[in-house]
């Protein structure tokens, strides 16, 4: 079991002998019980489609690749977000799994492999970002999530290294995505961060926007 965080801890990700070059980082969900009799009655569990994403950025806190254009459009895609769209990184450090539109099973939902020795110089944070797809739309918000947390992995051994849960709560029920966590470089090696912030917007579109250039 790895370190238990709890919002805004952080902790040194460390390996003795070898150094750290892998890791995993597992992002997990369950859908709250339902609630109405009807619901109750025939066994009827309502699906959440959570997307995990992740913004690589440089040492001034900004994306440096904005990706392809096209029409005239920044599309993202081939830059310094890796989401559903465009699931590889350019440099190939990070690379996202498959989409789980469900919650369902035990483990890690979705999952973003990170190379850390790879990671380009000239990069500094990576932020982890969850939302809930079409949330608003669908009346889905983080209040009807639970068991919901975000690890990270010796993506060599499968050691869970570090760990930050986020306990359903009715507070959470205006919010549609969240900032789970982040990893910062730290002198030679990284360090795993947990922020929990939780945001109204349901697209990860409106979160990039402190992350954009001059903006």
């Amino acid at each position: 079991m790895g370190v238990s965080l709890k919002k805004g801890q952080g902790v040194s990700l460390k390996k003795e002998g070898d150094s750290l070059t892998e890791v995993v980082i597992g992002l997990g969900w369950d859908v709250a019980k339902p609630k109405s009799l009807l619901n109750k009655i025939f066994g009827k569990t309502e699906e959440y489609d959570l997307d995990a994403i992740c913004f690589l950025l440089g040492a001034n806190g900004k994306m440096l690749n904005l990706g392809t254009v096209d029409n005239g459009s920044w599309t993202l895609k081939n830059g310094d977000v890796v989401f559903y769209n465009s699931m590889v990184h350019p440099s190939g450090a990070v690379r996202l799994t498959g989409d789980n539109r469900t919650g369902a099973g035990d483990g890690d939902d979705e999952q973003i492999f990170v190379r850390l020795n790879q990671i380009p110089p000239e990069y500094h944070r990576l932020v982890f970002v969850t939302c809930i797809y079409e949330g608003i739309k669908k009346k889905q918000n983080f209040g009807g999530v639970e068991n919901a947390f975000i690890r990270a992995v010796d993506g060599k051994t499968s050691r869970e290294l570090a760990r930050f849960d986020i306990s359903s709560t009715s507070a959470l029920s205006p919010y549609h995505s969240i900032t789970f966590a982040e990893l910062t470089r730290e002198g030679n090696g990284w360090k795993f961060q947990a922020i929990g912030t939780p945001h109204s917007s349901d697209r990860f579109i409106d979160l990039l926007k402190d992350y954009i250039p001059n903006s």
